[in-house]
């Protein structure tokens, strides 16, 4: 039966919809045409950076320029060509078929920052965002992590109080001035923060600014330690 099926729905790629071998996979002129982030990346946000890989931690400008709440961090992709595509696909095309390999690929980069026990964590959006948008994007991301991981997931930990302006077109400053205290952590859930580490969750990475107040309403809560991992990160402002 699968065989007759496959015959007749044969895997398309999930970029251009081209066959592949097999299902939520990329075809190889696809695969080359997104850029992952490999070999020596920025330990704070997973930007690619110049040299070999020697084992130490290693940092980008802005990471050095602006200390992070978190303390590492890794990224899957970099936002640009196909990756940009496809992040935009998942975030405002409904291709939420896009978060099963995602999550597939943004776990293996987060590998070398996850710790046993971890509680995963989606960046939140305000409800009437996601009454306009119907699903949140990052909290597909965390729970495709989560489940392949055998960590715990907490798709509601974070809340935001008020709407916060659309942030596009914001410089690093003022992308930090509107989100400041922007996140909270739901009432009802902090107890699941006491003494674990958290990793958090968010499809882009641009500035740093959503994560910051992320993270900085996590270790208010209780969370003795914040990680981040994004699907993919904006390179541009390096």
């Amino acid at each position: 039966m699968q065989s007759a099926l496959r015959l007749i729905y044969p895997p398309r790629c999930v970029s251009c919809g081209d066959t592949v071998a097999q299902d939520f996979a990329l075809c190889l002129p696809c695969w080359g045409q997104t850029p992952f982030a490999a070999g020596l990346v920025c330990d704070a946000c997973g930007t690619p950076l110049p040299g070999q890989d020697s084992g130490q931690p290693e940092y980008c400008d802005a990471c050095l320029t602006r200390p992070r709440a978190w303390t590492r961090g890794r990224a899957a992709l970099v936002y640009a060509d196909n990756a940009r595509k496809l992040v935009l696909a998942l975030k405002h095309g409904d291709r939420t078929d896009l978060a099963r390999p995602a999550a597939v690929w943004l776990l293996r980069a987060a590998r070398p920052v996850l710790m046993p026990g971890m509680l995963v964590v989606p960046v939140p959006l305000h409800r009437w965002r996601l009454v306009r948008r119907r699903y949140n994007q990052a909290a597909l991301l965390s729970a495709g992590l989560a489940r392949a991981a055998g960590l715990d997931h907490c798709p509601d930990l974070l809340i935001r109080p008020h709407a916060t302006p659309i942030l596009d077109g914001l410089g690093a400053e003022a992308r930090f001035a509107a989100l400041d205290g922007a996140i909270a952590v739901h009432p009802r859930r902090r107890d699941r923060l006491a003494g674990r580490g958290v990793l958090l969750v968010d499809d882009v990475m641009t500035s740093g600014a959503t994560l910051e107040a992320a993270a900085r309403a996590c270790l208010a809560a209780g969370a003795v330690e914040v990680r981040i991992a994004v699907l993919a990160r904006v390179a541009q402002n390096l």
